[in-house]
């Protein structure tokens, strides 16, 4: 198939505030370019699906086909999507590394939210679903398993740039993530979150004089992360591909935003993650990594010291199995774009 001037309509995120969100749309657009040499990519919000409008349906079938994802797009807050313009996409519809959200002590989703999932999915061509708990949630919803690909985050494949004057010294290397970015339960879990990391900070301090480095993910981090009490805390607050860098220079990192430990791993530094959400959780399982998540409730006890010390001790152990499992994980997602070239040829 020749892609010069292939018209692809991308559907996604909108939001550049949030860094992970901003991280993954450039990654999908990357993996785009490289797969569809020459290609045109049109840009549109996710929130087209929710209203119908003609003006926007008749640009998105104009296009050769319609890529959705990747992220969290499969979440209450962009829910529910509308049937009318679903059905009003006459060119194929692709979803392409895209994931579930249920946060620690959400409501069950509405009738109407789930429905309008599940339209999508069933009207779109192809599915790649970035874990295993997306698959689950459309699986027990309906879709045939055979549909659903489990292809991984793109996010992973963001090109890193070295950023200009930023400079590390020869210490140990610790990075620290709180999700503060409206996520509702976390005052409930507040004391217990500030308590383990400097827990972990104090550790890290006295055992070998680290540098502690703060990667922020969203503005609203701005309200809780000087409650930490560093005085010498280094703040990272760059573009996407050049907080990707400094994460594959740190050693470790404890974080809780999903795309830190996405894009940490894609860097090979070990993130552990303190799960407020089951994409948490979705992520580990899709890596065969599962102790590099911490539950809320074990955070009291202790638990984020505990796995913070084993991983910790493992970290070359684990870049060096990250980047094995990180090119099958290109290898699925490559696929899967080609099979689109195939479809479309």
């Amino acid at each position: 198939m020749n892609t010069e001037n292939l018209k692809i309509a991308h559907i996604h995120v909108w939001d550049q505030k949030n860094k992970g969100d901003h991280a993954i749309v450039l990654a999908v657009q990357e993996l785009l370019r490289a797969n569809f040499l020459n290609c045109q990519i049109q840009d549109f919000p996710v929130e087209v699906l929710k209203k119908k409008n003609t003006n926007t349906i008749k640009e998105l079938n104009q296009a050769d086909f319609v890529i959705i994802g990747g992220g969290g797009i499969f979440y209450s807050y962009f829910l529910p999507f509308d049937i009318e313009v679903i059905q009003a996409i006459e060119k194929p519809i692709y979803i392409f590394g895209l994931g579930y959200i249920k946060e620690v002590d959400a409501p069950p989703w509405e009738e109407d939210k789930t429905k309008s999932v599940i339209a999508l999915v069933n009207k779109a061509k192809r599915v790649g679903v970035r874990d295993y708990n997306t698959k689950k949630f459309l699986s027990t919803n309906g879709i045939p398993d055979q549909k659903i690909e489990v292809i991984g985050d793109p996010a992973i494949f963001l090109t890193e740039k070295s950023p200009q004057n930023f400079t590390f010294n020869e210490n140990i290397k610790i990075g620290l993530n709180l999700n503060y970015s409206g996520w509702l339960g976390f005052g409930k879990w507040r004391d217990d979150i500030l308590q383990a990391y400097k827990e972990v900070i104090d550790y890290f301090h006295k055992e070998y004089s680290a540098q502690v480095y703060y990667l922020k993910h969203h503005p609203g981090e701005e309200n809780i992360y000087k409650e930490l009490g560093v005085e010498d805390l280094i703040m990272v607050d760059l573009e996407p591909a050049e907080q990707k860098y400094v994460y594959g220079q740190l050693d470790l990192v404890i974080g809780m935003m999903l795309h830190v430990g996405v894009m940490t791993f894609g860097a090979l530094t070990p993130e552990i993650s303190v799960a407020y959400d089951i994409r948490n959780y979705g992520f580990a399982e899709f890596i065969n990594k599962p102790e590099l998540v911490v539950d809320l409730d074990k955070l009291k006890e202790g638990g984020l010291l505990e796995r913070v010390k084993k991983v910790f001790a493992a970290r070359e152990q684990y870049a060096a199995e990250f980047a094995s499992i990180k090119e099958n994980i290109r290898r699925k997602e490559v696929n899967f774009l080609q099979s689109i070239l195939n479809d479309e040829a």
